[in-house]
């Protein structure tokens, strides 16, 4: 099999998921960014900066700076939609609830990120005690916000999408990854 047509097959193979499962596989991985996030904030306390939290922090970074703001995108396109289809005043107040959540962190992810970013390039322009709050805020919302989505708002908007629409769903979001990742590959960043 050509590389061509081996990276075809994955290709295909990722764009006829579920978009269910590619919204719950990033979750999956937010929870280990946040542990990465944790662990770099320990690492700094007790080791003080080194070339491995440097990658740690370059790598939280990339994540919330690209595949996290996707995610969040993916959301407010597919899932809030439909779940808010349904009129259910509980679900409304959830959908809003976390709609607000999606402003929020994005507020606190530019305060944090501008001190991750500084520590991931070497510069000192970076403070533990603001890293240390701003992890434990940023931390304790992302998990509510996610414990919210998978108990409330996904299962009434899977249970409103056929799985032809769910694997659309996935279809529309892996092409809109691989557009942001060839413009990012175009203009010379990750």
């Amino acid at each position: 099999m050509s590389k061509a047509s081996g990276s075809e097959g994955a290709l295909r193979k990722y764009t006829t998921r579920d978009g269910f499962e590619v919204l719950d596989e990033c979750h999956r991985e937010t929870l280990a960014v946040l542990d990465t996030l944790c662990a770099l904030v320990a690492r700094l306390e007790s080791d003080g900066d080194s070339e491995r939290v440097r990658a740690m922090a370059a790598e939280v970074v990339r994540f919330f700076s690209t595949t996290a703001r996707q995610h969040h995108e993916d959301e407010e396109r597919h899932v809030f939609p439909k779940a808010l289809a349904g009129g259910d005043a509980e679900i409304v107040q959830a959908v809003l609830r976390l709609q607000q959540d999606h402003s929020w962190l994005e507020e606190d992810w530019l305060e944090l990120s501008s001190h991750l970013k500084a520590l991931a390039a070497g510069h000192s322009l970076w403070d533990l005690d603001f890293l240390r709050e701003a992890t434990e805020v940023f931390v304790a919302l992302s998990h509510d916000h996610m414990a919210l989505e998978e108990s409330c708002v996904y299962p009434q908007a899977r249970a409103r999408l056929q799985a032809g629409e769910r694997h659309e769903m996935g279809r529309e979001m892996a092409q809109r990854r691989r557009d942001a990742r060839q413009r990012r590959q175009t203009s010379g960043t990750r």
